[in-house]
């Protein structure tokens, strides 16, 4: 199956583990011991970040290290960027007309005059 990042940044659960390697090279038993979940549900998660490319598992000896590969997320923040311009241009349009409203609303304070 294929897998894409949005995938596999849908889960909590994988977003963490992205945070935990982002830094540092760990092993799998390392990674598994910073959660409460078994370890066939870790493996389950580090499967599906592999397969979209998030991460990389490289063996040394007996041990299984992940490193993090995130020039994957440069899709997602192309993604994102899209709704953040849409979203701005809706705020700038509100605090636009807010500001509109505010000043139809504000009564226009005449001087007083000086009397003698």
């Amino acid at each position: 199956m294929r897998r894409d990042v949005f995938q596999a940044i849908a889960d909590p659960t994988r977003r963490d583990i992205i945070s935990l390697i982002a830094t540092r090279h760990l092993n799998l038993n390392t990674i598994a011991g910073e959660f409460k979940i078994s370890r066939p549900a870790i493996s389950k998660h580090i499967r599906i970040l592999h397969e979209c490319g998030l991460i990389v598992i490289r063996k040394e000896g007996r041990e299984r290290y992940c490193e993090a590969k995130l020039s994957s997320l440069h899709e997602v923040a192309g993604w994102v960027a899209q709704y953040k311009q849409f979203w701005e241009l809706k705020l700038d349009a509100l605090e636009n007309y807010l500001h509109t409203i505010q000043q139809k609303k504000t009564p226009v304070k005449k001087k007083a005059g000086k009397r003698k």
